[in-house]
């Protein structure tokens, strides 16, 4: 079991220092909304997918997530990287997914566990077409929540992100990924090095390495227990 590579990576290893106290007890990509946990809603889009091989990095409470979603969870497959056993902590994003890399496919598909996006689709075919192409990103944006109204990336005329443009959208947390994209960093990150990544997205888009597209459909970054309410009121 598990010995092909994984199409899709969710990330789940924050703190959720924005949403306590409610995770102080529970990890964020665990809270519900309208009865199922975040991570479930990306677990049941990827298979809708058959994007069914996934991991799920761990840190805060991380044996909570692995007890809610064994690895075969409702026929997904899914292994983790548990940086906390590992490490005594998150390593961020790009460090995160590089400690990931062994156990993912050259392409992957990317979510952020603790956001809500109900209708969004991942797509096999998508991400063949990505693994044709020569990118190392193609990343998903949204028009700007009002806790981010000044936005993150640009989109050109011609589908390449941008980092300066007059109108900016905000990052999804989603995207497709090739592990090239990370070739900087020391394979599978053995000494557990932490970074951000921002920084390799924005040099990648500087040279034209990155496509995007925007995302319409309803989004939600569930990043205070405020947001949270809004999302289960009646």
């Amino acid at each position: 079991m598990n010995r092909e590579p994984a199409q899709a990576m969710i990330l789940a290893a924050g703190r959720g220092e924005r949403m306590r106290p409610l995770t102080d007890t529970c990890p964020k990509p665990l809270l519900e909304v309208r009865g199922k946990p975040l991570l479930q809603y990306h677990l049941e889009a990827l298979d809708r997918a058959r994007l069914r091989d996934v991991v799920i990095n761990t840190a805060w409470l991380g044996e909570q997530i692995e007890r809610r979603l064994p690895p075969d969870f409702q026929g997904m497959r899914i292994r983790y990287s548990n940086e906390g056993r590992d490490f005594g902590g998150a390593l961020e994003t790009a460090g995160g997914i590089a400690r990931a890399l062994p156990q993912l496919a050259d392409c992957f598909w990317l979510v952020g566990g603790d956001v809500h996006v109900p209708q969004f689709a991942f797509s096999r075919a998508a991400l063949e077409r990505f693994e044709a192409g020569d990118k190392l990103a193609h990343i998903v944006l949204v028009p700007n929540p009002p806790h981010n109204a000044s936005g993150d990336f640009g989109l050109r005329p011609d589908g390449l992100a941008a980092n300066r443009a007059d109108t900016r959208f905000t990052y999804s947390t989603i995207g497709m990924y090739r592990k090239a994209l990370f070739a900087a960093m020391p394979a599978g990150n053995p000494r557990g090095l932490k970074a951000p990544l921002a920084p390799l997205l924005r040099a990648a888009m500087d040279n034209g390495q990155v496509s995007a597209e925007i995302h319409t459909g309803p989004w939600t970054d569930v990043g205070t227990p405020e947001r949270l309410a809004q999302l289960n009121a009646p």
